[in-house]
């Protein structure tokens, strides 16, 4: 196999993961939510902070500032 056959099903498996990431947090109901420093974006190494739901960790919003104080505090 070549290196651009390997790196093509790479991205396919990669594409079919993300899918099914996004049909399982989509079907989730975000009962328990923490503040939690998160990247910016995928292609980011820059952190932010961000409620996460904490089964299906995906960004639910942005945390007031009590929030982000008492998070910094721990």
């Amino acid at each position: 196999m070549g290196l651009f056959q390997k790196i093509n099903d790479l991205f396919a498996k990669k594409q079919k993961i993300e899918k099914e990431i996004a049909i399982l947090q989509k079907s989730c109901n975000h009962i328990k939510k923490s503040v939690k420093q998160v990247r910016e974006r995928v292609d980011s190494s820059s952190p932010v902070i961000r409620y996460v739901c904490d089964e299906c960790l995906i960004v639910l919003g942005y945390p007031n500032q009590q929030d982000k104080d008492n998070f910094f505090k721990e």
